[in-house]
């Protein structure tokens, strides 16, 4: 009897060290990326930490599929493995399935609702269907759990900068920045906020600042040119455009500015110059480059040429009453004749049934004055 027991345990010990020496078989395929492999060694195991790897490999394999049915058949075995809700949650949020991950974390909160990371992916899935209340909820809960969430913290401020709440996108970006002061995410978010709001001193400060960290991308250089020219700054604006200019495909954005630049210091020769390049460089409409020309002209008396440039700008984008809202006023200087400038005004009101009630107003103004001189030279 005593060797029948001892044969017992002596089975069940071979069959335990086969099976971890298996699984260990196994992990090591899992390891090296032999996901297939590791798969039908997995499968031989039958366990549910197998079942676990076995999702895990097919999400590897980038077959999100077949991984999400392997771990919906797990929680149904095993419903209590909060790992897998956990790991499923996140492939559902991967894979842009939003309403699935949301069930998922939303379960997770209810059973684990110490955990930040359960709240920031809860919250990140509610904005995805643009429930914004909600999900800012869940990230607020994520940043009360634990205040160094970095991407809980992130995802609030970029919706705050969003909806132009520049105390709040302020506030919870500061936070962030307490934990992380060189995270070039929250950085960008409070130069936004910064430019937005006509801060340029500071938003030129912290754009500089992502130059410094290796941010060295066109909208980084676009925005911290045109805030280095709106505090006057503007030889480092020529060198932050010129930076620009660097790039491919961002030359024409680039001579745009610089124009602009010299426009501002009144070099109008310079600054028709660039905008000129501008166009040359450009392969679609220039209306705003027509418009800039239109104005350098119109400071150099060249009512002409004004003229000619403020019509491009609109026949460039007819969509833009603006822009004939600017020939109509040139017209009106450079023409002599009443009746040619009561024409363009009175095009103006025709074709813009839109046109903002001010500047209807005046253009109706004008054209009374104007009959009222044509009147007066008859009598």
């Amino acid at each position: 009897m005593k060797g029948f027991f001892f044969l017992l345990i002596l089975i069940t010990f071979s069959q335990a060290e086969a099976q971890t020496s298996a699984s260990a078989v196994a992990d090591s395929l899992y390891l090296l990326g032999n996901y297939t492999k590791a798969i039908n060694a997995y499968a031989e195991l039958g366990d549910e930490n197998s079942s676990l790897q076995i999702a895990r490999s097919y999400a590897a394999m980038g077959n999100t599929q077949k991984a999400i049915m392997q771990y919906e058949g797990l929680l149904q075995k095993y419903p209590t493995n909060t790992l897998a809700k956990f790991e499923l949650g996140k492939l559902f949020d991967k894979t842009k399935n939003y309403t699935a991950a949301q069930s998922v974390f939303v379960a997770l909160t209810q059973s684990n609702s110490d955990n930040p990371e359960f709240y920031y992916y809860l919250g990140k899935s509610l904005q995805s269907t643009s429930d914004y209340k909600t999900g800012n909820k869940a990230l607020k809960k994520a940043v009360q759990l634990d205040s160094t969430h970095l991407r809980s913290i992130y995802l609030l401020g970029k919706y705050y900068v969003g909806v132009e709440e520049p105390a709040n996108a302020t506030r919870i970006i500061e936070l962030g920045l307490k934990t992380a002061p060189n995270d070039v995410a929250l950085i960008n978010l409070k130069a936004l906020t910064k430019f937005d709001i006509g801060e340029y001193e500071s938003a030129a400060s912290l754009f500089e600042r992502l130059v410094e960290l290796g941010e060295k991308k066109p909208f980084v250089y676009k925005k911290l040119g045109y805030a280095q020219s709106n505090i006057r700054a503007y030889e480092k604006a020529k060198s932050t455009y010129r930076k620009l200019e660097e790039i491919p495909n961002y030359e024409p954005e680039a001579y745009m500015g610089l124009g602009q630049v010299f426009l501002m210091e009144q070099q109008l020769d310079s600054a028709e110059t660039y905008v000129l390049k501008s166009i040359e460089a450009r392969k679609y409409v220039f209306d705003i480059e027509y418009q800039s020309l239109g104005r350098i002209a119109h400071l150099k008396d060249e009512l002409k040429k004004s003229l000619e440039y403020y019509t491009k700008a609109w026949e460039e984008n007819k969509s833009n009453m603006l822009h004939y809202w600017q020939v109509s006023i040139i017209a009106d200087e450079y023409y002599k004749d009443p009746k040619v400038k009561i024409g363009y005004y009175e095009n103006l009101i025709s074709q813009y049934k839109n046109l903002p009630p001010f500047l209807k107003e005046r253009a109706e103004k004008r054209i009374r004055e104007l009959k009222e001189e044509i009147h007066f030279a008859k009598d």
